[in-house]
């Protein structure tokens, strides 16, 4: 799995998301970079929010979830602490640096609160380019399922300095909670 580029990985979960299951794989792949390239130039106002920690992430398949009403940020220290021991068992410490699973999961919700204001949400349509519908020279963008997982977690690598997008690491925790899945 780590010989996968991260365009390939974020192309595989477009790919798996509903809706997508018979899109063009170039389509795909051109949201999948063009979400990449919005998410690591994104630029979120550090807005402060409530962080929680809990210890049920595992069983939910959960790193960390942003809340917007009130808005706070819930990190899962069980699936911190399985992501990390992931890290050394792979060998990616040289991607992910001791500390960095965890502020990777922070930028990342950072980054979905921000796409929820409307300016930004409507900035990312117009950067993915996904027609809904087209009047003359009107365009109205449409949203691409998964696109803004891509965003979140393009924004996270570029935040934290990682050597692979988070998305490596949220598949592999996939892979070995799940692993009959990767049959």
């Amino acid at each position: 799995m780590s010989a996968d580029h991260d365009l390939d990985l974020a192309v595989r979960l477009l790919a798996g998301t509903p809706t997508h299951e018979h899109r063009d794989p170039l389509t795909l792949r051109q949201w999948a970079l063009a979400a990449q390239d919005f998410g690591a130039c994104m630029t979120p106002d550090p807005v402060p929010v409530r962080v929680i920690e809990r210890d049920d992430g595992l069983a939910a398949g959960l790193l960390a979830r942003y809340r917007s009403r009130p808005p706070v940020v819930e990190v899962y220290v069980d699936t911190l602490a399985r992501a990390e021991q992931l890290v050394v068992e792979r060998g990616w410490r040289h991607w992910f640096p001791e500390g960095s699973v965890r502020a990777a999961a922070l930028a990342h919700e950072q980054a979905h609160a921000w796409l929820h204001h409307a300016h930004v949400r409507a900035e990312f349509k117009r950067a993915l380019g996904h027609t809904a519908l087209r009047i003359g020279r009107r365009r109205v963008y449409a949203h691409v399922a998964g696109a803004d997982e891509l965003a979140a977690h393009a924004y996270a690598r570029a935040a934290c300095g990682l050597g692979r997008s988070p998305l490596l690491l949220t598949e592999a925790l996939a892979a070995a909670a799940y692993p009959e899945s990767e049959k």
